[in-house]
């Protein structure tokens, strides 16, 4: 990476540090030239398309979304340099006196994206049934199955599957980043916020962006501060003619469609910590797993689903998650089932 900086693009690195990494196998660098600072994307090409990020970044730069400016591209060995949009995302600035402000410029970025992105002609993949059965998979397989040791019964789970797939379904469509929350918002002096890990965006249910931003995995706000919010933003979707249902029914998408995100999230904090051993994320699985457990309380056709996650998991997880290596998985099951 520093060979390409140097010598191919003749730039002289006064310093270099890890920015930031994630879930995936990307990493960021942020650099010091004479010039001033930039990031540098390290995106392996046997691991990582960096394709995406460039076709998506100026298909949201075109939505007037803020995108970081790419400056140059490296796509043989998956490097790009970017513009430095600082180290300070939404959740390092949210408190109970500016989340208001700081959720309105979140919501007016989330606006442009959703009416300025002309879907007919940004070439994105659909959120389809297989992709939305796909992502549901990974709570069974990397939740349930693989660290919990719990088989869920099949006709349950074929009925919840059904219900937030077809949930999902019947929703408007429209551009999603697919990861819109406050990790990958950045508070920016001018034109806040910056909009950053966007390469996965897909055409698909309106509420989606909306539900991960305002039930974030990583930061919690009171039930009625979110329909608050929740119910600000339909009047400004029904207003520009982009839905045309009745607040309970938006309400209703809305509540699926996060359960649908929060079990897929679940299954990836999961997997992240037993396959990549990046445990920090269980950390937030229980604010994620509440998110379900609330909402499928409120519908009645999610209660046998509700029953069995407050039976049969939340009895699993809690011993598993206090001591996580160490614990006899099928002996906490079998102390469950005999109390």
């Amino acid at each position: 990476m520093l060979d390409w900086l140097e010598n191919d693009l003749l730039l002289t690195v006064t310093s270099c540090e890890p920015a930031s990494s994630d879930a995936s196998f990307r990493r960021y660098f942020r650099i010091k030239v004479p010039e001033g600072q930039f990031i540098v994307m390290d995106a392996p090409p046997e691991k990582e398309n960096i394709e995406p990020f460039i076709r998506v970044a100026g298909l949201l730069a075109r939505s007037h979304v803020n995108v970081p400016v790419i400056l140059q591209q490296n796509l043989s060995d998956g490097f790009l340099l970017l513009e430095d949009f600082g180290s300070q995302c939404l959740l390092d600035r949210l408190n109970a006196d500016n989340a208001t402000i700081l959720y309105q410029s979140a919501l007016d970025a989330l606006f442009k994206l959703q009416s300025y992105t002309i879907i007919q002609e940004c070439n994105l993949p659909g959120y389809n049934e297989p992709l939305l059965q796909r992502e549901l998979g990974i709570f069974e397989d990397w939740f349930l199955n693989e660290w919990l040791d719990i088989e869920i019964p099949q006709s349950l789970w074929e009925t919840v599957r059904t219900i937030l797939v077809n949930s999902a379904l019947e929703q408007p469509v429209i551009c999603v980043h697919r990861d819109y929350h406050s990790r990958n918002l950045m508070v920016l002096e001018d034109d806040s916020p910056g909009v950053i890990d966007f390469q996965d965006a897909v055409i698909g249910p309106i509420t989606y962006d909306l539900v991960s931003l305002l039930r974030d995995c990583y930061i919690e706000w009171p039930q009625q501060q979110v329909e608050l919010w929740m119910a600000d933003y339909y009047d400004r979707l029904l207003q520009a003619k982009l839905i045309a249902c009745t607040p309970i029914c938006f309400k209703r998408w809305f509540d699926l469609m996060g359960i649908q995100r929060h079990l897929k999230a679940i299954g990836i904090f999961s997997r992240l910590h037993l396959r990549d051993g990046k445990s920090g994320y269980l950390n937030d699985i229980p604010r994620t797993l509440g998110y379900v457990t609330a909402v499928c309380a409120n519908y009645p056709e999610l209660a046998e689903f509700s029953d069995f996650l407050k039976k049969q998991v939340l009895p699993v997880y809690t011993v598993l998650s206090s001591t996580p290596k160490q614990v006899d998985k099928q002996a906490v099951k079998n102390e469950d089932v005999t109390s």
